[in-house]
Order: C-alpha cells, then sequence, then structure tokens
C-alpha cells in the first residue's frame, strides 16, 4: 500500500492465484496492463474502494463477499469466461465509452461470462451481446433488449408501481443497453408485491429469462 493507501496491480500478468480485495481502507487499482487468467479475485470492499482500469480478466471467479452496489467500473475491463458469486446491485457490464472519455473506459467487455451463482438487481449490460452470457435464474428475471421491447412490455398491468416506476422508463435507459437483469425478492419488497404476482406477468415474455 503506498502512502495514498492504494493497492495496485498492474503491469503484469497473473495467473492460478486468489487475489483477495478486503482491506477496507485501501483503495484498490486493478490496470492498466494487468491480465488476470484462472485466479479466484474475491471482492469485500465498496465500490469507491474499487478502480478498474482496463485490466482483462479471463477464466477468473469473482467472489463477490460484500454486495457491490453501483459499480459502473466494470465496463473498464476485458471480462471473459469469468464466473460470479454473490450480490451485485446497480452494476453494469460491456462496452460503454460514453460513460466516460477516460482511455479504459473505451475498450470494455463482456463475453462467455456465468452469472448463475450471483443475484443481481438492477444490473445492466451493455453494448455486449447477452447471448454469450448466462444470467441469474429465478427469482432473478433479465430483460433483454428492454428499450425496444419497452412498448410491448409496457401493455401489460406489472405489479404495485413497478410498471409506472420502471418499465414505463425502460426507453430511457443508455442507448447501448442490452440487458437489465432485476431481483423479483428485491423488486417486490421496494413495490409492496410478492415474487409470485412479478412471475406470473414475466411468464407472458419471450424477451424475459428467468
Amino acid at each position: 500500500m503506498d502512502r495514498l493507501g492504494n493497492i495496485v496491480f498492474k503491469d503484469r500478468e497473473i495467473e492460478n492465484e486468489r487475489l483477495e480485495l478486503t482491506d477496507d481502507k485501501a483503495n484498490y487499482i486493478l490496470g492498466p496492463n494487468l491480465t488476470l487468467k484462472n485466479c479466484t479475485l474475491v471482492l469485500k470492499v465498496s465500490a469507491r474502494r474499487l478502480s478498474l482500469k482496463q485490466p482483462r480478466i479471463i477464466d477468473c471467479m469473482v467472489e463477490v463477499k460484500q454486495e457491490l452496489k453501483n459499480f459502473q467500473g466494470w465496463v473498464a475491463a476485458c471480462l471473459k469466461g469469468c464466473r460470479f458469486k454473490g450480490r451485485l446491485t446497480g452494476c453494469d457490464f460491456g462496452h460503454w465509452p460514453e460513460y466516460m472519455s477516460l482511455p479504459w473506459y473505451q475498450h470494455g467487455s463482456i463475453e462467455d461470462c456465468d452469472f448463475t451463482e450471483a443475484r443481481l438487481d438492477g444490473c445492466r449490460i451493455m453494448g455486449s451481446d447477452p447471448a454469450t452470457l448466462r444470467f441469474p435464474k429465478w427469482p432473478c428475471f433479465t430483460i433483454l433488449d428492454p428499450i425496444r421491447r419497452a412498448p410491448e412490455l409496457g401493455n401489460v398491468h406489472w405489479p404495485g408501481r413497478f410498471g409506472r416506476i420502471v418499465i414505463e422508463h425502460l426507453h430511457e435507459q443508455p442507448a447501448p443497453t442490452r440487458a437489465l437483469t432485476l431481483s423479483a425478492t428485491v423488486e417486490a419488497k421496494h413495490f409492496e408485491s410478492t415474487p409470485e404476482e412479478f412471475r406470473a406477468v414475466i411468464e407472458k415474455f419471450d424477451c424475459i429469462v428467468y
């Protein structure tokens, strides 16, 4: 750790190692010029303690030990063949160069990744093909191509105020949004409904996977 509290991994390739990013007083910076291959990356820090500068994370296990909230930094990483565990809320993955003009945000990507052991809510896939990804199963559900499908999704009655608050505003998502994953458990609690009420609606659409 340097005098500013930064722990930096850059300018190297790390293979078959376990990296534990768990010191809540440190600022972890991954990149630039960092490649992780077949590693286990353990995260137990808040979003403000984690910075990605175009690391290449390949065939790694990403274990989120503390809920990671509102972390857009994944769009500054190249993720391929990774598996995710743990809770992620309001996180974005993929290619979204418009998010920030810094150079490491211009080349983000995600492909062949597996979220089936993760719990996602309010997480988006940006500018990448969701067909290469495995999304978490119920009670999570994933809306594919949400902007284009917004009118269709808005034609049915959703539980509570979910339709008015979420569905009616899907067309306002950033243009690169390719998929949106939500948790029926979390959304039902927030909108004073039940997961079963959500599922009854979700089952009507082939653009929603669960």
